[in-house]
């Protein structure tokens, strides 16, 4: 039996999480503005929530997991992190396809690089999730000299 008022015990738990999913949002705003600097459909609002809502996904995901295993001790649930991330994948080609079109008059692609930084994006999201934040400064700061640099 859940108890409901177990949010008392774990507020540090859940701060830390929240601590990562900001991270998640404010290194998902640099890549936002980059893109709305350039014009690029997914600009700024949609990076940040992109970037925040996976690493709030994956957090949610592993704290379920610490969870069931506390309710089952025996084993009998398994829970596999990956899919999490795999299902984000999916979910992120889909709004990343929208922001790729083709133009008729010339037969040019455009949005592919628009498309790449949702899923970096995503990413980063996740790596703050999983307090790999070096990581996902590092990759964030590489990309804004890519999106910037090699245009």
């Amino acid at each position: 039996m859940t108890n409901h008022l177990s949010f008392l015990t774990n507020w540090a738990g859940q701060i830390d999480l929240l601590i990562q999913i900001v991270c998640a949002m404010v290194l998902g705003a640099a890549l936002g503005l980059e893109r709305e600097r350039a014009q690029k459909p997914a600009g700024f609002r949609t990076l940040v929530l992109i970037a925040g809502s996976t690493a709030l996904l994956v957090g949610l995901a592993r704290v379920m997991t610490a969870d069931f295993g506390n309710v089952f001790p025996s084993g009998l649930v398994r829970a596999d992190p990956v899919r999490v991330i795999q299902s984000i994948v999916t979910a992120v080609g889909f709004l990343g396809a929208g922001t790729i079109f083709r133009r008729k008059d010339d037969n040019m692609v455009e949005g592919l690089t628009t498309a790449a930084t949702v899923l970096l994006a995503a990413a980063v999201g996740i790596a703050c999730a999983l307090n790999q934040f070096i990581v996902a400064i590092g990759i964030t700061i590489i990309a804004l000299v890519v999106l910037r640099l090699m245009s």
